[in-house]
């Protein structure tokens, strides 16, 4: 099959820097940021320029505090033809925010976001895949702030985050939202999450392809796939005082990714989460 038959897949990135993550939450304040070398800008640049190579398009969900310091960055994306999503401004859990705060922090997000762009924003996506049964107001605040859909789930059960026992598959939300969940698959009474990050890196490339293709060649929806700028930048500063578990985690197989992110994409073809998913959540 030549990759113009394939079926076409949604491609996402949170732009979000090294240092924002929330494996280092604990050894990087948030008061600190603007004293850390920033790396997202040049990082992101990278992977437009990678993503045009391809003729892949993408929606980037952006944070707001990166969108305030680096204008250019969100309309050089905008202006490639990628979707321009929000990922909340300061890359907070949801879990971790009350209601009141949440509503603002996606209001303040996706009015920064459409004016930089002249466009709107559509989309959504939590920090850490953080709306769960604690706090699916959630919801209904993006709903009453403009979104269309989220992307803020993931059906597997992590450490971080997860809801194994909800919808593996886009769907309404009861609050008048489509929820997207990041793709996992059945196997062996387990759910796989084979979406991408941290997974995509420490697997061979060959086991990856393996899964993707069979999700979708099985499954009765797009495939996503997700990943961060930082994970292409094995130049990074390191974060010392951290501990070995999130250290294993955030650096592992830092100097692959770039080489399997250019294999996914000459394999698979790839559109915005928007373009994908039209045909049911935008009108």
């Amino acid at each position: 099959m030549s990759i113009k038959q394939k079926p076409i897949s949604a491609l996402t990135v949170d732009v979000e820097d090294y240092f924002h993550v929330a494996a280092f939450e604990k050894n990087i304040k948030a008061s600190d940021w603007d004293k850390m070398p920033v790396r997202v800008f040049d990082n992101t640049t990278r992977l437009l320029d990678l993503f045009d190579q391809h003729d892949a398009k993408a929606t980037f969900f952006l944070l707001g505090w990166v969108a305030e310091r680096y204008p250019d960055l969100v309309k050089d994306i905008h202006s490639r033809g990628h979707e321009v999503a929000s990922h909340g401004f300061n890359h907070v859990k949801a879990t971790k925010q009350s209601r009141s705060e949440f509503a603002k922090d996606v209001r303040d997000t996706k009015s920064l976001l459409e004016d930089l762009t002249g466009a709107a924003v559509v989309g959504y996506r939590a920090p850490s895949f953080s709306i769960d049964k604690t706090n699916e107001w959630a919801f209904e605040e993006l709903q009453k702030a403009g979104y269309q859909y989220s992307s803020s789930t993931y059906p597997v059960k992590h450490d971080l985050y997860g809801t194994p026992d909800w919808p593996q598959l886009p769907y309404m939300r009861p609050e008048g939202i489509w929820e997207c969940p990041m793709p996992i698959l059945n196997m062996a009474g387990k759910q796989w999450p084979v979406a991408g990050g941290g997974y995509f890196r420490l697997m061979p490339y060959w086991l990856s392809k393996r899964l993707i293709s069979r999700y979708i060649k099985t499954t009765d929806s797009p495939y996503m796939f997700y990943f961060h700028p930082w994970e292409i930048d094995p130049n990074q500063p390191r974060i010392a005082n951290a501990s070995f578990k999130s250290k294993f985690r955030h650096y592992v197989n830092l100097n692959r990714m770039e080489h399997k992110v250019s294999a996914l994409l000459m394999d698979y073809r790839w559109q915005s989460l928007q373009q994908v998913y039209a045909d049911n959540f935008i009108r």
